[in-house]
């Protein structure tokens, strides 16, 4: 629109033009003809409306406002036509009231529409990849920054401020996403498409629709805890209901494609077709499914709009429907040879049991949608009701067949089942019962309980069962009581049976003998309708319970028997002495004495345990046998096990004390010590090597000699054996040792300690010979010596030398170190040490004599020389 100017020339002042009346009236009229022309433009851009329901039109139509706004208001600022207002305003003209408002209204507007214009500029870029970006990953990238840049928009414009803006714009904004998810979800090839690509589609929809509303909310949050008084609350039914409505469209069309996708097709695989073995059956199951989505690609409305909702509802009961039939049939047909058993149901019954559940879950639905009529109206209502009624009548024939089958195997196999004998035995020949290997088993079948169980379900499912079956599940109890009473029974005589060694086992044979007589009643003529099975049962629980007694009571016995050969194998037959005044250790002989001892005080121990040993055997055969002699035949075994075993333990306690005393002897730790002396010319051990051979050689005899101390029991017998007469005057005692002695491990010890002692001996032995560089001391004859040197006139040069000798001999041997430590013994070097020092101060005591007898003459002789010469002058 262009404002025209006036024709009139309008050159000179202001004030002088506005007192000439042609000029004024020409621009009144001038400016009558804008007032119109400005206010007819702006009522035309007040008329307009968004050329379309998208956000971006309006972002358009403030646009084009603008500028068309922009155009009037440059014109009003050119110069000619403020030079007519200010003649006008000069000249007082009452036209110039009426274009000042229309101007005003024209700026009002101007403004507006700029301020508009550059908020929503803001908005543009995310709306134009909300709009037109390439997939729901851009649309769901934009919503975050667009609502961003709208929280800028409400906080600052002072016209998107308001909820007659904000609304209708948001609203605009809810139209977009809504129509880029109708355009995407195209029902009529959603389904024909790739499953995999057709869920995420889906998916991707209802998340971006979500996204709206969510991001709604955390800007709502966000200005909230910012405590401003601008709030941040529209009307949600404007800007949700169509956007949550078609999100739960999406969610619909996404449990289909799961359905149909996942679940139903998962469920026809080769293991299914082998179970249901009806390949024509399976076949048309798969054509059926695939026909599952056939309405929703043939629509004749748009699923997406809330005028369709309640067909849609519709349309989804339908499915569901449809889904839970085929689903209950696949699951009946993927379960019909081995269906799942609720806990406590028999097999035949929890079977029937279970297609009822499956029918009445298929039932509730039918039967609800029997009341509402669109649903079942149509062709494929029709079509529903047909796989419902085949469906039910699969389930109905599965039952009467499992039934029917269940009923006549009863009949047929009851009976048989409860002339059953009440146990089984692994006993085939009569050379075996005393065989600890046998077993005896309740012979009450599973197969029996199981019929109790079915009658019992049978009957509350309302079917008629068998009247002997009906015997045997009223007597329930009854049977249930008798076969775990006999569990009892055998489980305890099992356990029995496990604690009994062989020796145990034979010591027994008679009574385990009986106890078989008693059981062969029951695995070969008492059965589970036999009248005498509480009479047969308080039998057995009787004998067992006396059996039971009975090896309580030699276990109790045995027990004390090896708690006394245990105290013997565990006896030390080497017991040292402590060393005195902390570290001084006895001397052999006292060391080997205090063995001795101890070991005698052990002995009398060990002996009084083992002469104890035949009373409880005893006490065994007064249980057992009745009798109290010691030498019952019916024992005779069971003292011979006994008699073996304490040959072990005595046997096991020579080679383990000889071995702990091989080891102190190997170790370097001393056990006694000996002195090292001079016996001229030699330097020997105090003891000997040769008596410590010997006493160590002695001790380990002894400790084998212990055995004697134990008296062999008489054949067939614990007595011990009296001693036999050999010569007169000589006796013989039958004892352990002379098979104890023979054996190797005890030989090889009683080699091995003895060449050790020996090997340790000859060691210290060497280490003696190095003292026997001092053999001068005590080898030569010292007077004889002292004559020799003596004659030869030594000087006290000479004296001096042989005197620092045995100086440095004394003081060497007060060097060398006085104890030498070997293993077992220790060397005492101390009285050696004081004798070659005593040697060498004997020698120096005898050169000083001689020396000081030589230099007594030197003076005489030196006194007369010195005489002789006073008087010769």
């Amino acid at each position: 629109t262009k404002l025209e100017m006036p024709s009139i020339d309008l050159d000179g002042e202001v004030t002088a033009l506005a007192t000439v009346p042609e000029v004024v009236d020409a621009l009144e009229s001038c400016a009558m003809t804008w007032q119109k022309l400005i206010s007819t433009a702006v009522e035309e851009q007040l008329k307009k409306v968004p050329q379309g329901n998208g956000p971006l039109a309006e972002i358009d139509f403030w646009r084009e406002r603008g500028d068309a706004l922009s155009a009037l208001t440059e014109q009003i600022k050119l110069p000619e036509v403020q030079k007519v207002i200010g003649i006008l305003q000069e000249a007082k003209s009452k036209h110039l009231g009426d274009l000042q408002i229309v101007l005003s209204d024209l700026r009002k507007h101007h403004v507006e529409a700029l301020d508009n214009t550059k908020f929503l500029a803001v908005l543009e870029h995310p709306l134009k990849n909300l709009t037109y970006g390439t997939g729901f990953s851009a649309v769901l990238n934009a919503i975050p920054p667009l609502m961003d840049a709208l929280r800028l928009v409400w906080m600052m414009s002072r016209h998107y401020n308001k909820d007659e803006r904000m609304v209708p714009f948001m609203e605009r904004i809810a139209w977009e996403l809504s129509t880029r998810v109708q355009r995407a979800v195209d029902l009529h090839v959603l389904f024909k498409q790739d499953r995999a690509a057709a869920k995420r589609k889906i998916a991707e929809a209802k998340s971006t629709l979500e996204q709206w509303k969510k991001r709604y909310f955390d800007v709502r949050a966000e200005i909230q805890a910012l405590g401003r008084a601008k709030h941040w609350e529209f009307d949600r039914k404007a800007l949700f209901e169509k956007t949550d409505y078609m999100s739960s469209v999406c969610q619909d069309l996404y449990d289909i494609l799961q359905v149909v996708t996942e679940e139903l097709r998962s469920m026809f695989c080769r293991e299914l077709i082998a179970v249901a073995g009806d390949l024509k059956h399976i076949h048309n199951l798969l054509t059926r499914v695939k026909g599952l989505t056939s309405p929703m690609e043939e629509l004749t409305f748009d699923p997406f709009s809330m005028k369709s909702e309640r067909d849609w509802k519709l349309m989804m009961e339908e499915f569901r429907e449809e889904v839970l039939v085929e689903n209950i049939q696949q699951v009946f047909v993927q379960n019909l040879k081995d269906p799942p058993l609720c806990k406590g149901h028999p097999p035949v019954a929890g079977a029937i049991y279970w297609s009822r559940l499956l029918f009445d879950k298929i039932e509730c639905p039918i039967t609800r949608f029997q009341e509402v009529e669109e649903l079942l109206a149509g062709e494929r209502g029709e079509e529903i009701k047909q796989i419902y009624l085949q469906v039910a009548k699969r389930l109905k024939e599965y039952e009467d067949q499992k039934y029917n089958q269940w009923r006549d195997e009863t009949e047929q196999n009851l009976l048989r089942l409860l002339e059953n004998t009440l146990m089984t035995s692994s006993v085939t020949e009569e050379s075996a019962i005393t065989k600890k290997s046998v077993h005896f088993t309740v012979n009450f079948p599973p197969s029996l309980h199981e019929v109790i169980l079915e009658t019992k379900h049978m009957d509350v499912l309302g079917f008629e069962v068998p009247e002997m079956a009906r015997y045997v599940a009223l007597r329930e109890d009854e049977f249930l009581g008798y076969r775990d009473r006999l569990k009892k029974v055998l489980d305890l005589y099992d356990k029995l049976m496990g604690t009994l060694d062989e020796a145990e086992t034979k010591l027994l044979d008679d009574h385990i003998q009986d106890l078989w007589t008693t059981f062969k009643w029951g695995h070969t003529m008492i059965n589970w309708i036999s009248l005498g099975v509480g009479d047969f049962l308080a039998y057995c629980t009787e004998s067992v319970e006396k059996f039971e007694l009975l090896i309580c009571r030699i276990h109790t016995h045995s027990g004390d028997i090896n708690n006394k050969l245990l105290f013997i194998e565990s006896t030390n037959l080497f017991k040292f002495p402590l060393p005195k005044n902390g570290d001084e250790l006895p001397g052999a002989e006292e060391f080997f004495e205090y063995v001795k001892c101890e070991r005698a005080k052990d002995v009398a121990r060990m002996v009084r345990k083992y002469s104890a040993i035949p009373q409880f055997l005893i006490k065994v055969e007064r249980c057992v046998a009745k009798t109290k002699s010691g030498k019952s035949p019916k024992l005779a075994s069971y003292y011979a096990y006994w008699e073996n075993r304490i040959y072990q333990v005595l046997t096991q306690l020579i080679v383990k004390n000889l071995q702990a005393f091989h080891a102190a002897v190997l170790a370097n730790v001393p056990l006694f010590q000996t002195e090292a002396i001079l016996s001229v010319p030699e330097i020997i051990l105090q003891a000997n090597a040769s008596e410590i051979e010997n006493m160590t050689a002695q001790c380990i005899q002894d400790c084998v000699e212990v055995t004697k101390h134990f008296v062999r029991w008489m054949h067939g017998t614990c007595i011990e054996c009296p001693p036999q007469d050999v010569n007169e005057g000589e006796t013989f005692v039958f004892s352990f040792y002379s098979d104890i002695c023979q054996n190797p491990l005890i030989k090889n010890q009683a080699i091995l300690i003895p060449q050790n002692v020996q090997r340790v001996l000859a060691s210290l032995s060497k280490y003696l010979n190095q003292w026997k560089r001092y053999h001068v001391l005590w080898e030569l004859d010292k007077d004889v010596a002292m004559e020799k040197l003596a004659a030869e006139k030594p000087t006290c040069v000479t004296f001096d030398e042989e005197l620092r000798f045995y100086m440095n001999v004394a003081q060497e041997v007060t060097q060398q170190p006085l104890i030498k430590d070997g293993q077992f013994v220790r060397l005492q070097l101390t009285p050696l040490a004081h004798t070659v020092q005593d040697y060498a101060r004997g020698w120096m005591i005898s050169l000083g004599k001689l020396l000081h007898e030589s230099a007594r003459e030197e003076l005489f002789s030196l006194q007369e020389e010195i005489q002789v010469g006073v008087f010769s002058l």
